[in-house]
């Protein structure tokens, strides 16, 4: 199975997500890739080191591609059994063509206004890339939202992408908790790490993206 984390507004925390749900998949047994196509490589870098300060945690293998990356992608599909693709936040040549091989697409949004201005571009990206991978399905994620349950933001948003044409809305919100940037900078998954709030979130949506 081939997903991509991806969109065209930056600092969504599309790595967060990607690295957590390789994260995830290793600590359950599968052989896993984590195919980074973002220029900045900042999920490539999460593997480095994880491989070198945690040689012994389950393994996320990982490589990097740039620009017309469709044929990387229907190559290491014959190799893994899942593949995790990091996309950088802009329309880059790179992203549209690993879309072209990828079977699900979650794009994450700030529940933010300027996040959902780029909804429209991203729809209609998608659209294109469907005529021809007829297979894709795409869904939007709130990330990065509150942890303070006096703040509505993520329910208003929510309720803005319901409806969104061609994007399906996740079932699941990723919080901004501070864990997972804890769990970035060590190069581990939140799942790895004791006693956080982070964990069942990471775990109801990797049950939704893999096996919803």
């Amino acid at each position: 199975m081939i997903v991509m984390i991806g969109g065209i507004k930056g600092g969504t925390g599309k790595s967060t997500v990607a690295t957590n749900l390789c994260a995830y998949l290793a600590n359950q047994g599968a052989d896993v890739l984590l195919l980074d196509v973002d220029p900045q490589a900042s999920a490539y870098k999460w593997a480095m080191r994880r491989q070198e300060q945690h040689p012994d945690a389950p393994k996320v293998n990982t490589a990097q591609a740039s620009g017309r990356v469709f044929d990387v992608v229907r190559d290491v599909a014959k190799r893994y059994e899942y593949i995790v693709i990091d996309s950088g936040g802009h329309a880059s040549d790179a992203m549209k063509s690993a879309m072209l091989g990828v079977h699900k697409l979650y794009v994450p949004l700030r529940p933010s206004q300027a996040d959902l201005e780029t909804v429209g571009e991203m729809v209609s990206m998608i659209a294109d890339v469907q005529a021809l991978n007829t297979a894709l399905e795409a869904f939007s994620l709130i990330s990065l939202a509150s942890t303070n349950p006096s703040v509505f933001e993520a329910q208003e948003a929510r309720d803005a992408l319901q409806d969104v044409p061609g994007l399906a809305l996740s079932n699941n919100i990723i919080r901004d908790r501070k864990v997972y940037r804890d769990a970035f900078f060590e190069g581990v998954g939140v799942v790895e790490m004791t006693h956080n709030k982070a964990t069942p979130e990471v775990q109801l949506l990797a049950q939704e993206v893999f096996h919803g």
